[in-house]
């Protein structure tokens, strides 16, 4: 049972059993998420933003996605749901001042704290490692721990002050069942914001249309301006004297007002009616006609 050289296997050696399941660094993960952009997975430097599923990125590398979306980039299914820069919100976070970063020292003399966090929560002072939940607001980007926000209930950003209601937090790097209820209110968001752009352009078209309206048509226009010219021509007839027809042409537009035939109004005189075609004694029969049109005809 020996080998070459007089060793003998042992069990382990001969037998294979099952594969180790290798098991991920919890540090190693809570630094990639935390400390690391989700995009370019290089460390993360002002500015930073978050998506709407509270990932963070480098605001450099998307806008270069967003540039360049065709080019071949690692981890690219974490920002599909990216369309634009209207999709991010800039961070508004508050640094850590037992972070030291690229100023400590690397010769491994220290204690090097992997737990420790580039930023802090302003209200209760944790440290933004992954250890503890955050949150940012989509109205001003400000960023908070979960305990600061429930301990502290108010509907005033606790940094800047401006309002802000419950809808507007958003979970940073949260579990599966957080990612999916945010991706839900995003879809609702989305979809409610498509409505609305539907509705103003319709309202939009709807003025457009009002505006374009057409003018009245020329025979209309026409007749009103012929009907206008004859009650002057009627109001200049109306009497020989100054005084006559001041009160005449006063008396003809209240009767045009009330639109009232001159023949019934009982004020006028027999003389007076009878200047106008509507007298009786300017009607002919049609015996007293003729076929042929003449200077001034009178077809009734």
């Amino acid at each position: 049972m020996g080998c070459d050289g007089g060793t003998i296997p042992k069990r382990h050696e001969l037998v294979k059993g099952p594969k180790k399941v290798e098991k991920v660094d919890k540090n190693a993960e809570l630094a990639a998420k935390w400390k690391y952009c989700a995009l370019s997975q290089e460390k993360l430097k002002r500015p930073i933003v978050a998506c709407d599923l509270g990932r963070l990125y480098n605001k450099d590398a998307i806008i270069e996605y967003l540039l360049d979306k065709t080019a071949e980039r690692p981890n690219t299914e974490a920002v599909v749901h990216i369309r634009g820069i209207r999709d991010i919100k800039e961070l508004n976070l508050t640094d850590n001042p037992a972070w030291e970063g690229e100023r400590r020292s690397a010769k491994g003399d220290r204690y090097e704290d992997v737990h420790c966090g580039m930023f802090i929560c302003p209200v209760v002072g944790l440290e933004m490692n992954g250890k503890h939940r955050f949150c940012f607001l989509q109205t001003c980007g400000c960023v908070f721990s979960d305990r600061a926000l429930k301990e502290v209930k108010t509907e005033i950003c606790h940094k800047c002050g401006d309002p802000f209601k419950y809808e507007d937090v958003v979970v940073l790097n949260g579990t599966k069942e957080d990612v999916e209820k945010l991706r839900e209110k995003m879809v609702e968001k989305r979809s409610k914001t498509k409505t609305k752009k539907k509705k103003s352009k319709a309202s939009e078209t709807l003025a457009e249309t009002k505006e374009e309206a057409p003018s009245p048509p020329a025979d209309e226009a026409g007749g009103e301006s012929q009907q206008n010219e004859a009650e002057n021509n009627q109001s200049a007839v109306a009497g020989p004297s100054s005084s006559s027809s001041s009160s005449i042409s006063t008396k003809s537009s209240a009767a045009s007002a009330t639109k009232r035939s001159i023949q019934k109004m009982e004020e006028k005189s027999e003389a007076f009616k009878s200047l106008f075609t509507t007298h009786s004694s300017a009607k002919r029969s049609k015996d007293q006609t003729s076929n042929w049109v003449t200077h001034t005809p009178y077809h009734f």
